[in-house]
């Protein structure tokens, strides 16, 4: 009601004669028929829970979530569900801040008795554990901009909203099988809510004396009718709720007139959201699959890649099988020239040692001690020394070893000679 008085007050009375002749020749001013409806645009955001909807220049958006509550008393076994309104400034000059108004009061309770009295949702669905613990859902609604009609466009922002909202699973587990577990979206998928139909608002406005009907009025029309009336329909033709607001009293044929076209266009919208629902469900589960399969094409490629080796592998055990013993001793020898002086890979520079050459050098440079050639000496096979080559080298060490031996006993008192020696040598001279 203060909305449609702060409209008027803005519009100047040429204007509203102007809207009120128009309708008498079945004319609106944004040249739709009467009982035409404006462009409809359901959109949806990244998130479960949430949609905008757009109405001809009026937008609103919908949020839902839930949270775990106690139920009340006299309904142990339900849950619950809450509607809030926010009236943005930025909306219409007529919203203030703060709290909220008669026309937030006037619009959440439309959209709550459509939903309640029907029994859209199952609420027995919401139950975790009788008397203890239930869901409770929130609908909150942000009106954007009004351009007229907010209970059309808010009742289908509540519809869309409730049928992308997703809960979490909860089992009970534990020790003791009492314990409460609310398990993520990345453990299980989270349950949509039930709703057995769509109660869609449909909202009619009477213009003039003559009680010219219209559907679906804009921001300028509802400031010259003198009554609205808002009827929800679901496309069985089911009546869930009427709302009558205005002073201007109608008549029973009118409502009836009115009641039959709110059901055929409430048909149409409940076929719109089902649509949208439809393609955002879809567009979900491909993110989804995107999410554990980024790229299908190129996984694809990979997989025939494997197949392709796999294939070309069973067809060469058989030449494998031939040159596994051949190949073994190849990688032993590499191996060891590798191991015994190689070209290093590090080095670009390096060319190798030859290691026989080496071998030969180092063997020949290095002395025995003479405790390991007695050992070998005395060690010596008779075949050995049977053998001319091996007697040879034998005096050879043999004398090599008396000569070392009579170096290593001589002493300082060898050097003087012995007085027997000296007077032999002087007689003999």
């Amino acid at each position: 009601m203060e909305q449609r008085l702060a409209n008027s007050l803005i519009m100047t009375v040429n204007e509203k004669k102007f809207i009120e002749s128009a309708l008498l020749s079945d004319i609106r001013v944004d040249g739709r028929r009467p009982f035409d409806y404006r462009n409809l645009t359901i959109r949806f955001g990244s998130e479960d829970g949430s949609a905008e909807v757009q109405l001809g220049q009026t937008q609103v958006i919908g949020f839902v979530t839930g949270q775990l509550t106690q139920p009340y008393r006299d309904r142990p076994n339900e849950g619950s569900f809450a509607i809030f309104t926010e009236f943005s400034p930025m909306a219409d000059p007529s919203f203030e801040p703060g709290r909220p108004g008669e026309t937030a009061i006037e619009l959440g309770r439309i959209v709550d008795r459509g939903l309640r009295e029907s029994r859209a949702i199952d609420t027995e669905s919401l139950c975790v554990i009788a008397g203890k613990l239930v869901w409770s859902i929130r609908i909150d609604l942000h009106i954007i901009d009004n351009g007229g009609n907010l209970v059309d466009a808010a009742n289908i922002a509540a519809l869309a909203a409730l049928s992308t909202f997703r809960r979490p699973e909860c089992t009970l587990g534990g020790e003791d099988g009492q314990e409460l577990i609310v398990h993520p979206p990345d453990v299980r998928e989270p349950l949509p809510l039930i709703l057995h139909h769509f109660p869609v608002a449909v909202t009619f406005g009477f213009i003039g004396k003559e009680n010219t009907v219209l559907i679906d009025p804009t921001h300028y029309e509802e400031a010259v009718m003198g009554g609205s009336m808002t009827a929800t329909l679901n496309t069985n033709g089911d009546v869930c709720a009427i709302q009558k607001a205005g002073g201007d009293g109608v008549l029973q044929t009118v409502i009836m007139q009115c009641l039959r076209i709110a059901s055929v266009k409430a048909g149409d919208i409940t076929s719109k959201i089902k649509n949208a629902v439809e393609s955002y469900n879809t567009q979900r589960s491909l993110r989804k699959i995107k999410r554990h399969n980024p790229d299908q094409q190129g996984s694809s490629d990979v997989a025939r890649h494997h197949m392709e080796r796999l294939t070309v592998g069973s067809d060469q055990t058989g030449i494998a099988s031939q040159f596994n013993e051949h190949d073994k001793t190849n990688k032993r020898n590499s191996t060891l020239k590798g191991f015994s002086g190689g070209p290093a890979s590090w080095d670009p520079y390096s060319k190798g040692v030859d290691g026989d050459a080496l071998r030969t050098t180092l063997a020949s440079r290095v002395i025995p001690p003479l405790d390991k050639q007695k050992e070998e000496s005395s060690q010596v096979n008779p075949e050995t020394k049977s053998s001319p080559k091996s007697s040879n080298t034998n005096s050879f060490a043999s004398t090599h070893e008396s000569g070392l031996e009579k170096k290593q006993s001589k002493t300082l008192k060898d050097a003087v000679k012995p007085k027997h020696k000296r007077r032999n040598k002087s007689n003999a001279s």
